[in-house]
């Protein structure tokens, strides 16, 4: 059975997603990218351009299930609140579309990608290249943090959820 996980690292300024198809206990990568959105921009436009970005990558990609990661660690009060409507967003518009939702920490996203739950970030942009068989020379954009991360999240789910 195949089936298409939709990884999400939330933010306000950039949003991280990653699609991956799970066939059997085979992943590959669909597609991954980062919403962004400038930092001077009020948080209501904000919140907009995130859920439009987001409301057409569901419409393009038709993912069966959504795997987010919790909020662990915000600089400051603002930026949990912030980063809590974030998810807001990310999280109506995938109840809209009826697209179950799970959640997880980034511990157990770091170690179901690499067995080590205080891995770095180019620790597991490695394992997430392993896993999804993507060459070792593949492009630059594949390793941008937020990305990477969304599809950690995805590749976490993929694990957790045997479903």
């Amino acid at each position: 059975m195949e089936k298409i996980i939709l990884g999400l690292d939330p933010g306000t300024v950039k949003m991280g997603y990653g699609l991956i198809k799970k066939q059997g206990s085979s992943l590959s990568w669909l597609a991954s990218g980062l919403i962004k959105i400038p930092e001077k921009t009020p948080l209501p436009e904000r919140l907009v351009q995130i859920f439009s970005g987001f409301d057409q990558i569901l419409k393009d990609f038709k993912p069966q299930e959504a795997a987010v990661e919790k909020i662990f660690f915000a600089k400051n009060a603002v930026s949990a609140i912030s980063l809590g409507y974030a998810r807001g967003i990310l999280l109506l518009g995938l109840q809209m579309q009826k697209i179950p939702i799970f959640e997880y920490t980034p511990t157990l996203i770091k170690q179901s990608v690499t067995n080590y739950g205080r891995s770095d970030k180019e620790q597991i942009a490695k394992m997430v290249r392993l896993l999804l068989n993507l060459p070792k020379d593949s492009p630059q954009k594949f390793w941008k943090e937020d990305e990477t991360d969304a599809l950690a999240v995805a590749i976490c789910h993929s694990s957790h959820h045997k479903n």
